[in-house]
């Protein structure tokens, strides 16, 4: 591990112009590039105080062995230097893109004699008339079959052309109707050329005047008795409708955009991007990104941005739609605009059809996300992998097989809710979880409820194991101690890893609740959410695990998990205490009869107004019964009348009785108020 201030600049020998800069280690390769709008503040800014900088910043300062830099005169000159550099040296702390190929694109080689209608990759050439791109080329062919009824275009190789030349016979696509054979001179090359006009002028979405042209010629020919033709006519409308629903029409005024959209959590980043051309979705891509260096939103968007033009393979639009700036805007569009020849619209879609479209790419990046961590997660290998990184890292005596994840989640002190969620060899044990709800004290205090749940999940452990007598039954270990019924016991399993969602607070009182109960063969670490660090007891520093790490990504899983599983607790807790009624709370009255009382009487006024004999007339409910009721009513007092806080007129309709969906807007102002 290097010392930053071995390999300092000298003060004042950072120029401050734009630039691109580059660290390498002690082996000469590069391993980070960067650009800033003036060198000397960024470059100084990694050689302050290790300790105040970003973990993965830090590791690779003091994996760095020297810096250099080039001094460029423009933002737009760094950006694209910063592309080349990042592409040629493939740095490890820069964004991984790990989908990098040239994706398939519909091509018409105009610059031939006999046009030619090709899947094509790469570069683009000069004459020759591209759409595109497509996700997969089975996609461009499938598209092709149906227009080659229409638009009987070339579809052959030059060597077959010339072939079927000297022969004077045509391929099977000349005696079938879906190529005009100009290669044994059934057209002209003029009108074979008029041909892949057309095509191109449909592919480009002028289909509306040449499906009325068609629909009018198919008409005139049965007016004629011509049947045969109009019902070719119709078939070829059909096709066309059909290639139509391939591209659908998605936004009606004739946009040329790539919508970018992106799915990121502190790991990994999926990129979706859709391109339309002539207002169709002609195609779409995507790739998932490791975030290896510290990157927000913008630069991951700016990355992106990179990545599909830089090359300069992929045409430029005349918008590009993003879910968030760069930053700086001005030279990543001034950058587009000079790509493109022409000015370029960045920006963030607002309100209409193009934000609707965008919220379609954001799904699918959603998806492409979520796919990505299934397959991740369901590979035996990695899982293995992963269990085996932590167990070096926690310095462990075996893999932790089982692993718990305790959270704790609250609304401002309010319903005070814990989750434990279980992972047995990497994968989810759903019918293991379990809820807490905090008994122990009223208020906030995360640390005390932690406490608390690894006290009552632990000390439920030792009753079961103890009530069933299997302390020295070791090979009960991997199912544990099972009811009469054969299901397992719910707590008498122990994991190997006892992971909290939290940092030192948290971490100390887990270990101090397990010592407290005398159980000291439960490791037990924590991950703090912001830097995902990993807290040991009794430790000082964290434990950090590389970005790339399928140990690191484990453990995040597991927490995740468990917070989402403590929230959806908590919102429930919160949702049924935010919509109980009067009759709620009622003793020996259920959902049954709560609703029947209120349908017989139709309004909780006339319910409490109601005499004991009318109470025993309602179907379901005895004398003891009413009496309950009508004494549980007499003592509360009558409820408030709602009012309109808009106009401050007195609503007098009936509060709510039983849950309602009555307070909906209540809770969703307290929602900002939600913490773990």
């Amino acid at each position: 591990m290097a010392d930053p201030s071995t390999y300092r600049p000298a003060p004042g020998a950072i120029p401050t112009s734009p630039g691109v800069y580059k660290f390498r280690d002690a082996h000469g390769r590069v391993i980070y590039v960067g650009k800033a709008k003036s060198l000397r503040p960024r470059l100084s800014s990694y050689f302050q105080d290790i300790a105040n900088l970003h973990p993965r910043t830090a590791t690779m300062v003091t994996t760095a062995a020297s810096v250099e830099w080039t001094v460029v005169t423009t933002e737009v000159e760094a950006l694209q230097l910063e592309y080349s550099w990042i592409k040629e040296f493939d740095p490890r702390f820069n964004v991984k893109y790990r989908d990098d190929k040239s994706y398939p694109e519909l091509a018409v080689t105009l610059d031939e004699e006999f046009p030619r209608v090709q899947v094509m990759r790469g570069a683009h050439k000069k004459g020759v008339r591209y759409f595109g791109p497509y996700g997969h080329a089975w996609a461009i062919r499938e598209t092709v079959d149906l227009l080659l009824r229409v638009f009987p275009v070339r579809t052959c190789s030059n060597g077959v052309f010339k072939r079927a030349q000297q022969v004077g016979r045509p391929c099977l696509l000349g005696y079938i109707g879906k190529c005009a054979a100009p290669c044994v001179g059934k057209v002209s090359a003029a009108e074979h050329r008029e041909l892949a006009e057309e095509f191109c002028d449909f592919m480009a979405g002028r289909t509306g005047g040449y499906l009325r042209r068609l629909e009018q010629q198919m008409a005139e020919a049965a007016a004629e008795l011509e049947y045969e033709k109009a019902a070719r006519l119709r078939d070829d409308i059909g096709a066309l409708r059909r290639a139509m629903e391939k591209n659908a029409v998605v936004l009606a005024d004739g946009t040329d955009a790539d919508l970018f959209a992106l799915a990121e959590d502190e790991l990994e980043a999926a990129v979706q991007i859709f391109h339309v051309r002539g207002g169709r979705v002609r195609g779409q891509r995507g790739w998932v990104t490791d975030k290896v260096e510290d990157v927000d939103t913008p630069a991951l968007v700016e990355h992106a941005l990179q990545q599909l033009y830089g090359g300069g393979t992929e045409q430029v639009p005349r918008e590009v739609l993003v879910p968030a700036l760069p930053e700086p805007l001005a030279p990543v569009q001034e950058w587009l605009s000079g790509l493109r020849g022409a000015q370029v619209d960045l920006r963030v879609p607002q309100r209409g059809d193009k934000k609707d479209l965008m919220a379609t790419v954001e799904r699918n990046a959603q998806q492409a996300l979520a796919l990505h961590k299934t397959k991740r997660a369901s590979d035996l290998t990695t899982r293995s992998r992963a269990l085996q990184e932590i167990a070096e890292a926690l310095e462990l005596d075996s893999v932790p097989l089982r692993i718990e994840c305790f959270d704790i989640s609250h609304l401002q002190g309010e319903d005070v809710v814990a989750s434990m969620v279980v992972f047995e060899d990497g994968l989810v044990r759903k019918s293991e979880y379990r809820r807490f709800q905090i008994k122990g004290f009223a208020g906030q205090d995360d640390v005390r409820s932690m406490h608390e749940v690894i006290t009552r999940r632990f000390r439920r452990y030792l009753q079961e194991r103890e009530q069933t007598g299997e302390w020295a039954v070791p090979e009960e270990e991997e199912t544990g101690p099972r009811t009469e019924d054969g299901r397992p016991k719910r707590f008498a399993y122990p994991p190997q890893l006892l992971v909290v969602d939290g940092g030192q607070p948290q971490v100390a009182a887990a270990r101090r609740a397990l010592d407290e109960l005398g159980i000291d063969d439960v490791a037990v670490c924590g991950l703090a959410k912001r830097l995902e660090e990993v807290w040991l007891p009794g430790e000082s520093d964290p434990v950090v695990l590389p970005r790339s790490s399928e140990g690191l990504y484990l453990l995040q899983r597991v927490r995740d998990e468990a917070h989402r599983f403590a929230i959806s607790y908590q919102r429930a807790k919160r949702s049924k205490r935010l919509t109980a009624g009067e009759l709620d709370s009622v003793p020996g009255l259920g959902e049954t009869r709560r609703q029947a009382l209120l349908k017989y009487f139709g309004s909780l006024r006339k319910l409490r107004a109601a005499t004991v004999e009318q109470l025993c007339e309602v179907p379901g409910i005895g004398r003891r019964t009413a009496e309950t009721v009508a004494a549980a009513l007499a003592s509360r007092p009558p409820a408030a009348p709602a009012v309109n806080t808009a106009t401050g007129e007195i609503i007098e309709a009936e509060p709510a009785a039983v849950g309602t969906p009555g307070t909906v807007e209540a809770e969703r102002i307290m929602e900002s108020g939600e913490v773990q």
